[in-house]
């Protein structure tokens, strides 16, 4: 077991003296390929103005979002629900007349009135909801 010992100690032994007196040969291996190595490039991530950001917006347009026009709301209890039929009539908040919300994943963007166009039901925007009044209603909730 010492004769391990003593075999394992002169292999370290060697491997310092060696790593002492060649060390100079390892360091300039080392160093000749760090010579050779080109800069790093980067892409310029900084804005372009107007066209870049006409880029950006086009990235965005072919999302889908929900667009929903409420007729109106109410509140009734369970046991109302329950007694509905076919034929039923459920009185809205909202007067007649009275224009319609038109919202965009859940938040109002706009009201308007009902149309029909070929049969199909549509509407009409009469006001569109400012950007800063959109902010003030998010803010609120």
């Amino acid at each position: 077991m010492a004769n391990d010992q003593d075999d394992m100690a002169d292999a370290w032994a060697a491997a310092l003296a060696e790593s002492k007196g060649g060390g100079d040969n390892v360091a300039s291996e080392l160093a000749s390929p760090a010579e050779q190595v080109s800069p790093a490039t980067f892409a310029n991530f900084a804005p372009t103005g107007v066209a870049g950001a006409g880029n950006d917006l086009n990235m965005i347009l072919d999302i889908p979002v929900q667009l929903t026009v409420e007729l109106g709301r109410t509140r009734i209890p369970i046991k109302n629900i329950l007694q509905l039929a076919q034929g039923s009539v459920v009185e809205l908040e909202t007067l007649a007349g009275e224009p319609m919300d038109v919202l965009v994943n859940g938040f109002l963007i706009a009201q308007g009135e009902v149309v029909v166009v070929n049969d199909k039901f549509g509407i009409r925007l009469t006001d569109i909801v400012t950007p800063s009044e959109r902010m003030r209603r998010l803010s609120r909730t």
